[in-house]
C-alpha cells in the first residue's frame, strides 16, 4: 500500500455554540434578580450600552390578554429584529440525532456555565478545588429547614401545597403573620382544610414557629417539655404583669408560692422568644415575581411581565458614531465593532427572552384555568411537552424557561414548575387526572371508611373506576404505601382496637 499525501472530501453533521446564542441561553434561565445583575455588569463592560430611563414605550404592551385573543402581542424595541433567538435549536428538524445532539450539547454548555451564571457577583472564575471559600458549610434556610419536614411529616400533596403558603407568611422571629381565614379563601378551600395542616406546622423543627404571638410560642415550647400546666398557662396569660414585675399580682392569680414562681420565671427566661431567628432572615420575604397575573372584570386573565425588576437597556448609536470616526488603530475599531455588536445582542436577547416567558406563562395560564377559578384541588396534569407543542418551541426552551421564575396570581406566588404534574389516564376516554389528585382521593376514601367496611385494594381500584379513574392494583398499592397507609389488613386491626 502506497502513502502519500492525498485530497479527500467528507460531509458531517456539527453543532456550533456561537457566543451570542449562549448568551441568549444563559439569559432565558436567570431570574429577574439574576438578570440585573448581568446587566449591571454588561453596563460597566460595554461603553455603547446605557440605562433606558425614559417612558416604557415597548415592554407595557408586553401582555397577554386571553379574553381578546390567543397570541401574545408584542411591540418591537426599535433597531432590533424579530427573528427568534432559539431558531438554530428549535427549528432544526434533520433528525432525532442531531436534535438529541443539540439538546446534549446545550445541557453540558450550562453546566459549565453555570458557575458564573449562578453568582452575582461578576467574575468568570469558575471553580477552584483547593479554594478556602469552597470548603465553607452553607446555613441553611428556615424555609428549607421547614420543607424537609413537611415533605417527611405531611403525605397528602395538598396539604403540603398549603404547608408551603403558611410557610411563606412567617415574618423573621417565626411568628404567622397570614389569617388563615384568608388563606383558604385565596387557596379555595376551607378553613377546616387549614386548620390541622397548621397544627401539624406548629409541631415542627423549631419549636415555636408559626405561633399567633409571644405567649404562644412561649406554650408551644413549654408543651413540648412538657410542662405547660395550668399555673404556667396563667402566667403566660399575664405576661404584662411580668413584664411591670407585679409579683403580688401573679402570686395570686397563678396560686403557688414565691419559690415556685421564681422557677416558673427561669423556665420562661430559658425559652426562645424568636426560634426564627437562628435561621436566614431573608426566607421570610415575600418573592419577587417575573410575571404578574390580573384577573379581569368580565371573566379571563391578563398576563404581563413584572416591568419593576425587568432591565431596560439601549445601544447609544450617536456615541459609536462620534468614537468611530476619531478611531485610527486596527485593534481600536475592532474592540468598538464587538461593543456594538454585543450590545446589539444583549438588547435583543433581553427582548426575546421577555416574548418567551410571556408566551409560556400565557400558556399555563390557559391550561390551569380550572385551579385558578376553583383552587387548589383542580390542579390539572401538565408536561413541558404540551407547552412547547402550543407555542412551538423545544421543550428544553420551556424548561429553562420555567426554572427560578415566579408568578403572581390571585391564589398567591408560585413557581412555573409548581403547575406541571403527572398524569393519570382516565378510564372513559376524558380528561386525564392529575398523580397528585388521584393520590387525594385515595386518601379520602380511605379516611372515610368505616371499621365495619375496610377498602381493599381491590375495592379501591373499583371505586377509583367509578370516578373515572384508570388505575392499576399495583398503583394503588404503592400511592398507599407512599402516603404512609397500612395494608387493610392492619387498618381493620387498628381500628377495631381504638373501638
Amino acid at each position: 500500500m502506497a502513502i502519500g499525501p492525498r485530497l479527500d472530501l467528507r460531509q458531517a453533521q456539527s453543532l456550533v455554540m456561537t457566543p451570542q446564542l449562549q448568551q441568549a441561553i444563559k439569559l432565558l434561565q436567570m431570574s429577574n434578580l439574576d438578570l440585573l445583575d448581568y446587566v449591571e455588569q454588561e453596563l460597566e463592560r460595554n461603553p455603547l450600552l446605557e440605562r433606558d430611563d425614559g417612558p416604557d414605550d415597548g415592554l407595557d404592551d408586553v401582555r397577554h390578554d386571553e379574553r381578546t385573543d390567543t397570541e401574545v402581542m408584542l411591540d418591537s424595541l426599535p433597531g432590533v429584529e424579530d427573528t427568534p433567538l432559539d431558531m438554530d435549536i428549535d427549528n432544526l428538524h434533520t433528525g432525532d440525532s442531531l436534535s438529541d445532539m443539540v439538546n446534549d450539547a446545550l445541557d453540558a454548555n450550562l453546566e459549565m456555565s453555570n458557575w458564573s451564571v449562578a453568582g452575582s457577583g461578576g467574575s468568570d472564575t469558575g471553580f477552584h478545588e483547593g479554594a478556602f471559600e469552597n470548603t465553607l458549610s452553607e446555613t441553611p434556610s428556615l424555609r428549607d429547614h421547614l420543607l424537609g419536614q413537611i415533605n417527611a411529616d405531611l403525605l397528602d400533596p395538598v396539604d403540603r401545597a398549603i404547608a408551603a403558603q403558611l410557610i411563606d407568611g412567617l415574618d423573621e422571629a417565626g411568628y404567622l403573620r397570614v389569617d388563615p381565614a384568608e388563606l383558604a379563601v385565596s387557596l379555595g378551600c376551607s378553613l377546616e382544610r387549614i386548620v390541622p395542616v397548621l397544627e401539624a406546622c406548629r409541631r415542627l423543627d423549631p419549636i415555636g414557629v408559626f405561633a399567633r404571638n409571644l405567649a404562644d410560642c412561649l406554650a408551644l415550647q413549654l408543651r413540648e417539655k412538657n410542662r405547660l400546666d395550668p399555673a404556667m398557662q396563667t402566667l403566660l396569660d399575664n405576661l404584662e404583669l411580668l413584664a411591670k414585675r407585679d409579683f403580688p399580682s401573679l402570686l395570686s392569680l397563678c396560686g403557688v408560692d414565691r419559690e415556685d414562681l421564681i422557677e416558673m420565671i427561669s423556665e420562661i427566661k430559658a425559652l426562645d422568644p424568636k426560634p426564627a431567628l437562628a435561621f436566614d432572615h431573608t426566607v421570610a420575604q415575600s418573592v419577587v415575581p417575573d410575571v404578574i397575573m390580573r384577573a379581569l372584570p368580565k371573566g379571563g386573565w391578563i398576563v404581563e411581565l413584572n416591568t419593576e425588576t425587568l432591565p431596560r437597556v439601549l445601544v447609544n448609536s450617536r456615541y459609536y458614531a462620534r468614537v468611530s470616526q476619531g478611531a485610527k488603530s486596527k485593534d481600536d475599531k475592532v474592540y468598538l465593532g464587538e461593543c456594538l455588536q454585543s450590545a446589539n445582542w444583549l438588547v435583543k436577547s433581553l427582548h426575546q427572552r421577555a416574548t418567551t416567558i410571556l408566551k409560556v406563562a400565557s400558556e399555563i395560564v390557559r391550561h390551569q384555568d380550572a385551579f385558578f377559578e376553583k383552587g387548589i384541588e383542580h390542579l390539572r396534569p401538565l408536561v413541558l411537552r404540551e407547552i412547547a407543542e402550543a407555542i412551538e418551541m423545544h421543550e428544553s426552551t420551556v424548561s429553562r424557561v420555567t426554572s427560578n421564575k415566579y408568578m403572581v396570581t390571585p391564589r398567591g406566588i408560585f413557581e412555573l414548575k409548581y403547575f406541571f404534574t403527572q398524569a393519570i389516564a382516565a378510564s372513559d376516554g376524558s380528561e386525564a387526572h392529575s398523580a397528585e389528585a388521584v393520590r387525594h382521593r385515595l386518601k379520602v376514601l380511605i379516611d372515610a371508611e368505616s371499621p365495619s367496611s375496610i377498602l381493599s385494594d381491590d375495592k379501591l381500584v373499583e371505586l377509583l373506576a367509578n370516578d373515572g379513574i384508570e388505575i392499576a392494583r399495583r398503583t394503588v398499592a404503592k400511592y398507599r404505601e407512599g402516603l404512609g397507609i397500612s395494608s387493610s389488613v392492619q387498618r381493620r386491626r387498628e381500628k377495631n382496637s381504638a373501638l
